[in-house]
């Protein structure tokens, strides 16, 4: 598909590019349609080409990189191939032209690995045409490398890269500290991630999940790898090991990949060692698949990459995955960053979510406590200690989160770890359980009760707690059955008796309680997405007022119906911005009702119906003596910025909604 102008713009501001545009190595007309190359043959191409992309760079790379001379540079030059004449697409001549050093084989980014293969042997027969004695086939995405050894027949040996002017071929790439791989762009991690991906899934070889969870090993084992500084200083020199190395007399490859997995493995063994938690599997991929996943990653530095573009890059991929299999695990980009402007956040809260998936809530409290890092510090010292530690402290110390789906857990925890940590506390266990569980389960000290300053969740809908199936129901008020203003009967204090008890209850009301019993007394707030059935069923009515018992109500915002449907959930939705009353102000509202409802029983000639009204009546009159001024804010939204395929389309009311919830909650005390 051709290049769009917008895209071809963005190409052409790159530090590579403006750098070559000054040099006149490329000149571009002025509609950005025609690039001419300063090289032997002075070649002219259409630029919104997708080879030309990949050429052009290939082209400037071995100027800049290999630090051979433009002049001895042919591009698209005439090669006869028997009766046949096809285009090379880049020949590196010697000073002399006499010789051809280098063949290079342009493709367009996303070919598959079938593809790929294919235009390696392309390049072979140029190659044995030419008498080359080197060949680099390039995607942009992936390189492969290889010295002709023989020309009748030929014979070809897999090298770490081709060698630069007047060079010798190197068995790697890379050493620690010397010389490093390059940062990405955004769009370049995602057609990596996206094509390490398809590789390893191979049209079937590998389950799409199990493909993914397996790319997540070997990007952690990548980012542990580039920060030897803190875990082996020493290694200062060496070569990386997240990288191809090649050895003499090696046939196919079969010593390197061998050598490679180990190397990769070892890593991971390592970095699990130190963080136990992330990965409990061990790497299920063979050689060869490690061997074609580092061959797209070796090239970039992840950890020098721009925060904004990896993560972005990594949300992107991850989001096409998640709106398959597990579209329940991710709540969508414009609601959750809705949800964290609405509420705001403040770098010393204590912040958790009981039922992360992706981490989503997580890495967006994140990204507002670093923009506010990048507005205090300014450009001049982004980058510096300070600016680190405000950010970097808040990931490591103050975000948590809970996922009870394990393979889903790592995935929040890479998430995490694509934006520089904070995924030590992330933990796999059910968000329902006690905070006790989860400390001894997963050896987290930090998910006390009453010690988080905000939670932020979207609980997952639908399912039920049975009680007879967990241990746990006995811990919930809302699992009992004396609850609700308009209910006469008085709760049962004995906890043994099973009148006392629900025999099930939905997991959406049970997650309300939990995040209460989790948030501090002074000025807790929870931000959480729950199906419109709790706000106007009357089966739920007990729900609202243990709502109303427990919470100061501050907005409720009633979301349209497509809201979620492009990520397998069509329950029409809203959000509450709660925040958690002191428990001697729940305690009056329990006591009031106690006392109303034995007041009531005492008149005498009311049925059901006039014992329910008078309650609330009743009430109502002894609450807002100590509720006064008690406003909620009821907002309804139409516009969420995209339709039920999930598809942008303009006009989002979201950002204007945030700014009224948060101006409205800074005013209520």
């Amino acid at each position: 598909m051709a290049k769009t102008q917008q895209e071809i713009k963005e190409l052409l501001s790159t530090e590579l590019y403006k750098r070559a545009i000054k040099d006149k190595l490329i000149v571009v007309n002025s509609d950005n349609t025609i690039i001419q190359y300063s090289c032997y043959n002075k070649t002219k191409r259409r630029l919104q080409n997708p080879e030309e992309f990949v050429q052009s760079e290939a082209f400037l790379k071995l100027v800049y990189e290999y630090d051979y001379l433009p002049e001895n540079i042919s591009i698209n030059e005439s090669v006869q191939i028997g009766s046949e004449t096809r285009e090379a697409d880049i020949l590196v001549y010697n000073g002399s032209h006499t010789k051809i050093l280098i063949v290079v084989e342009c493709k367009e980014e996303n070919i598959n690995e079938r593809q790929f293969q294919v235009a390696v042997d392309q390049a072979y027969s140029y190659a044995h045409a030419k008498a080359a004695q080197y060949v680099w086939v390039t995607s942009g995405i992936k390189d492969e490398y290889f010295e002709i050894t023989s020309i009748a027949p030929v014979a070809r040996k897999a090298i770490s890269d081709i060698p630069k002017r007047d060079g010798n071929v190197k068995r790697y790439k890379y050493t620690k500290g010397e010389h490093e791989p390059a940062e990405g762009s955004q769009s370049e991690l995602v057609q990596k991630f996206k094509s390490a991906h398809d590789a390893l899934w191979g049209g079937g070889a590998l389950a799409p999940t199990t493909a993914f969870d397996e790319l997540d090993k070997l990007i952690f084992c990548k980012i542990w790898d580039e920060r030897w500084r803190e875990n082996d200083p020493k290694s200062k020199g060496q070569p990386f090991n997240f990288q191809i190395v090649n050895y003499p007399d090696d046939e196919d490859n079969k010593k390197a990949k061998l050598e490679l997995e180990k190397r990769v493995k070892d890593l991971y063994e390592h970095g699990r060692k130190k963080d136990p938690e992330v990965f409990k599997d061990d790497i299920k991929l063979d050689k060869h698949k490690i061997y074609t996943v580092v061959q797209y990653l070796q090239d970039i530095n992840l950890s020098k990459t721009n925060l904004d573009a990896k993560g972005v890059a990594f949300q992107n991929f991850m989001g096409d995955f998640f709106r398959g299999d597990f579209g329940q695990f991710f709540t969508p980009k414009p609601i959750v960053e809705f949800m964290v402007k609405a509420i705001g956040i403040n770098k010393d809260w204590k912040v958790l979510d009981t039922s992360c998936g992706s981490g989503g809530f997580l890495l967006q409290a994140l990204k507002t406590v670093r923009d506010e890092a990048d507005d205090i510090y300014g450009k001049d010292e982004i980058g510096s200690a300070s600016w680190k530690s405000y950010w970097h402290d808040f990931a490591e110390k103050h975000l948590y989160g809970i996922e009870i789906n394990e393979q889903i857990s790592r995935v929040a925890k890479m998430n995490m770890i694509i934006h520089d940590d904070g995924h030590t506390n992330i933990v796999t266990n059910d968000g329902l359980r006690n905070n006790y569980s989860i400390e001894i389960e997963n050896r987290n000290l930090h998910f006390q009760d009453g010690t988080f300053d905000l939670i932020m969740t979207n609980p997952p809908f639908g399912s039920s707690v049975k009680a007879d199936e967990v241990g746990y129901y006995k811990e919930y008020e809302l699992f009992e059955k004396n609850l609700g203003i308009t209910e006469t009967k008085d709760r049962i204090a004995d906890d043994n008796n099973k009148n006392k008890w629900r025999t099930s209850q939905n997991t959406e009301v049970l997650f309300l309680e939990r995040c209460y019993k989790y948030l501090n007394e002074e000025n807790g707030y929870l931000a959480i997405v729950i199906p419109d059935g709790i706000l106007t069923n009357s089966t739920s009515q007990y729900v609202r007022d243990w709502i109303i018992e427990h919470f100061r109500i501050l907005a409720v915002v009633s979301l349209p119906q497509h809201t979620f449907a492009h990520v397998k959930a069509g329950v029409k939705s809203s959000v509450l911005f709660l925040k958690k009353h002191p428990k001697e102000l729940t305690k009056r509202f329990e006591e009031t009702l106690a006392s109303i409802k034995a007041k009531v029983r005492a008149e005498k000639g009311l049925d059901k119906d006039q014992r329910a009204e008078r309650m609330l009546e009743l009430y109502k009159e002894e609450v807002f003596k100590y509720s006064e001024d008690y406003e909620v804010l009821m907002l309804d939204v139409e516009n969420i910025g995209y339709d039920a395929t999930g598809k942008s389309i303009k006009g989002s009311e979201l950002n204007d909604v945030a700014v009224q919830i948060s101006e409205f909650i800074s005013k209520v005390k």
